[in-house]
């Protein structure tokens, strides 16, 4: 039994978890107000794979516990350029949350707002250029964010739906990159 929780111990703290927002809301009641919690926490393994959770709880330990465990259930693979980047260009929405991914050189960095940063931040992205053009609110952002990620697609991928060789597709973009600088 050691052994079995000594694994899974090792298999949890592989994750790294990031706070983005802590909500308090308050209900009236005859005695005065009882305060609950809600916390918003993004999950990921630094090398490809996040995930984001919500919890709600009388505590905040509580709500970020359940978060966290919600967000670990709900973790989604996204392909990487040279692990450091995303492979191109996309832009993702949830209601009024609208957010726009570029893909950078290195040494650029994580230029992002909070609720996207901590995405990046857990995901393993090292260089990117984020925009928010929409709401504010850091659940729409977070949405947002994992609606375009999950519409990130690789180049094997791209390569099998057009009929063409990787090896091709790969030239082509090496040409491109090539004449801008």
């Amino acid at each position: 039994m050691a052994q079995k929780e000594r694994h899974k111990e090792e298999r949890e703290s592989e994750f790294v978890d990031k706070l983005v927002h802590i909500n308090r809301v308050a209900k009236v009641v005859k005695g005065g107000r009882r305060f609950g919690f809600a916390a918003l926490v993004v999950v990921g393994d630094q090398k490809g794979r996040v995930g984001f959770g919500h919890g709600k709880a009388r505590e905040v330990p509580e709500a970020i516990r359940k978060a966290t465990e919600a967000a670990k259930h709900e973790m989604i693979y996204v392909p990487l350029h040279s692990g450091r980047t995303l492979h191109h260009d996309i832009e993702g929405r949830h209601g009024a949350g609208r957010v726009l991914l570029r893909s950078a050189p290195a040494g650029t960095g994580i230029i992002a707002g909070g609720s996207m940063r901590a995405v990046f931040e857990t995901l393993g992205v090292q260089d990117v250029v984020a925009k928010s053009l929409g709401s504010s609110n850091p659940y729409n952002m977070v949405r947002a964010t994992f609606d375009a990620l999950k519409r990130q697609l690789h180049p094997k991928a791209v390569s099998a739906q057009r009929g063409i060789k990787y090896s091709v597709l790969q030239a082509r973009r090496q040409h491109l990159i090539g004449t801008e600088e």
